[in-house]
């Protein structure tokens, strides 16, 4: 028989309020409340926080305070890797990132959703889908990524889009729903 956490991780109906995933949750809500208390000139004890907190990253990770996550051990990110100010991971399923990631502030990266069905989600269960971000790609503010999209290498999402559906790679996207506006070159 699964976990919670499993099945959380395999996009299954899952109950997080499951002893072991309160813990980690908690876990994490501390590492954050650490990260985002950090004066701006404490790089190192940034670092050494994000070890803990995170699942991976490579050099050139650079995160502004005030940062906030589900559990963050399920959060990747590539080399060279920049998130402005107040950014919000819901990392319930995996949350991968290329190298060479831009963030402006207030970007909302949610893996985490709900059954449709009202009797469903009265019930209490929950869902996750993992997202995906290519290399070299740039969110504008206030963007919101929705479970179970693939944002491609080389593409920009504009200011306050949601993005609810797969963007290729090498566009310019933009809106609510999140469209291709045009390609890049």
């Amino acid at each position: 028989m699964k976990t919670e956490l499993e099945k959380m991780l395999a996009g299954e109906l899952y109950i997080a309020n499951d002893p072991m995933l309160v813990d980690m949750r908690f876990k994490a809500r501390a590492l954050f409340s650490e990260f985002n208390r950090t004066p701006h000139d404490a790089e190192p004890e940034r670092q050494a926080i994000l070890q803990q907190l995170l699942g991976d990253f490579g050099p050139g990770l650079n995160i502004q305070p005030p940062f906030y996550c589900d559990y963050g051990v399920f959060i990747t990110f590539g080399r060279n890797c920049f998130l402005n100010f107040n950014c919000t991971f819901l990392d319930c399923a995996r949350i991968t990132i290329g190298d060479n990631f831009q963030c402006a502030p207030n970007v909302q990266l949610y893996a985490a959703y709900h059954p449709v069905n009202a009797v469903e989600r009265d019930k209490g269960p929950e869902l996750a889908a993992p997202i995906t971000i290519g290399n070299s790609v740039w969110l504008g503010g206030g963007v919101i990524v929705c479970p179970g999209v693939t944002i491609g290498d080389n593409t920009t999402i504009g200011a306050g889009s949601v993005v609810t559906k797969n963007i290729p790679a090498n566009v310019f996207a933009a809106g609510n729903p999140c469209r291709v506006i045009r390609e890049l070159t």
